[in-house]
């Protein structure tokens, strides 16, 4: 175990870094060894750290990385733990049990946090509790910084800037398809946060930050719970995740602040791009679902929210489903996760249908049906355990060459740290890819 002086600051620690996912966040971080000039790893229980940081390494000897103890439930090892740290990496879920603490420490201390939470109602609390004093301290604090929701959020701001000229969308919809050569099962963690999501709706309502909402061409659109899409050869299902709340938060601050968020020390360059990126993203309303090819697996998906929907409400229910969460979801999630032959089998694509109007005067004019067609997709591997690392670790890339051109502090999303930065190409280069599938005109 590398012991550092009391007094050395770190340029990125991962949190929880020997978990499902923590110890995938390791693996890669360690192929950009000599991109940061040092990083740490922290967690309860440091022999299984070190263990970790072995397997992370493999089949290289471990690198002499320092090993920090560090609990969530103490809040004092959390405070000393961020006045070393300058990004922290949280990856102990789940956040609404374990997060609030890490984020008041790094708030506190003023040191940039990232996680890879897709829990909506924690990023709505920590939104409202520490944003103000985040912008104090110079603290820039950015949930959801893996598959949820960043392949969402720059998937919809690379479909957006697709509408060029006077061309205006109005409903943008997302169709995740998973793929495997394998039957994969999701983590525990993931189905326990679904589970407890639902206990949190009420008061998530009850509690939702008021915000502006964007100007967009064309009446509402009345989107199906389920739909097909005949063009991409897929049936969809609503997904309640909170891709579509972030992009919506994108969208909202954007409303505010039409040129983005200002970085704290920005170029004159980067001023100029930051704007020039900003001016060309179009607002529409903005959905996900979960696709398949088969209509059996949406009744599948139905069934599993319905069982999740109803006995989530209820405590009893709840120890139920995270009592036994393969028999409530038929085998797709597990207490052990997947075997690491599943998620090297596996991969997503997400596909962005939109329509729209080729001139915003025609839904001005009382033309309601929209009558343009753009699609694009966003593609890479496995989800949780593959891109969710690959999407972490380069957004704290960013955050650690970019820093001065990003914004002093706060809580704010991915899109609006990210979007006007190279993250895209850094997710390109990285396996993650995006791409213009067809742009059609619709029959009125």
């Amino acid at each position: 175990m590398a012991v550092s002086a009391p007094t050395s600051k770190f340029d990125i620690v991962i949190l929880g870094a020997s978990g499902f996912t923590g110890k995938h966040v390791l693996r890669e971080a360690l192929k950009f060894l000599t991109s940061f000039n040092s990083i740490a790893i922290a967690g309860r229980d440091t022999s299984k750290l070190a263990q970790t940081l072995n397997w992370a390494a493999r089949p290289n000897p471990p690198p002499p990385i320092p090993i920090l103890a560090a609990d969530t439930a103490d809040a004092a090892s959390l405070r000393a733990l961020c006045d070393r740290a300058r990004i922290l990496l949280n990856c102990v879920g789940p956040f609404r049990r374990h997060g609030a603490p890490v984020v008041a420490a790094c708030v506190a201390a003023g040191c940039d946090y990232l996680d890879i939470t897709g829990e909506t109602e924690f990023m709505e609390r920590v939104e409202r509790e520490h944003h103000a004093q985040a912008v104090k301290n110079g603290a820039l604090v950015v949930s959801a910084c893996g598959f949820d929701s960043v392949p969402a959020e720059m998937g919809f701001l690379f479909h957006s800037r697709q509408w060029v000229g006077p061309a205006r969308p109005n409903r943008v919809e997302a169709y995740l398809g998973l793929e495997s050569e394998r039957r994969i099962v999701g983590n525990f963690g993931t189905f326990e946060s679904a589970v407890m999501a639902v206990k949190d709706l009420n008061e998530i309502e009850q509690r939702r930050v008021i915000r502006v909402k964007p100007k967009i061409p064309g009446p509402p659109p009345k989107g199906e719970i389920i739909e097909h899409q005949k063009k991409i050869g897929m049936w969809g299902v609503t997904l309640p995740s909170a891709d579509a709340t972030l992009v919506g938060r994108t969208l909202s601050t954007l409303t505010e602040s039409p040129d983005g968020v200002p970085g704290m020390n920005e170029s004159e360059e980067m001023v100029e791009k930051r704007k020039t990126f900003w001016s060309s993203v179009k607002p529409a309303h903005f959905g996900v679902k979960l696709g398949s090819k088969s209509l059996l697996h949406m009744f599948g998906f139905i069934m599993i929210g319905i069982l999740i929907g109803v006995l989530g409400r209820f405590s009893f229910g709840r120890w139920l489903l995270l009592k036994y969460p393969s028999i409530f979801s038929f085998g797709g999630f597990s207490k052990n996760g997947p075997s690491e032959e599943e998620i090297a089998s596996a991969s997503f694509k997400m596909w962005f249908i939109g329509d729209g109007f080729s001139n915003e005067r025609l839904a001005a004019e009382g033309k309601k049906k929209p009558d343009m067609e753009i699609i694009t997709r966003v593609m890479g591997p496995e989800m949780g355990y593959v891109s969710t690392p690959i999407i972490l670790i380069q957004c704290a890339l960013i955050l650690h060459s970019q820093r001065k051109n990003l914004p002093k502090g706060g809580v704010y999303t991915p899109g609006i740290v990210f979007g006007a930065t190279d993250l895209q190409e850094r997710l390109q280069q990285n396996g993650i890819s995006f791409h213009v599938i067809s742009k059609s005109s619709l029959s009125t």
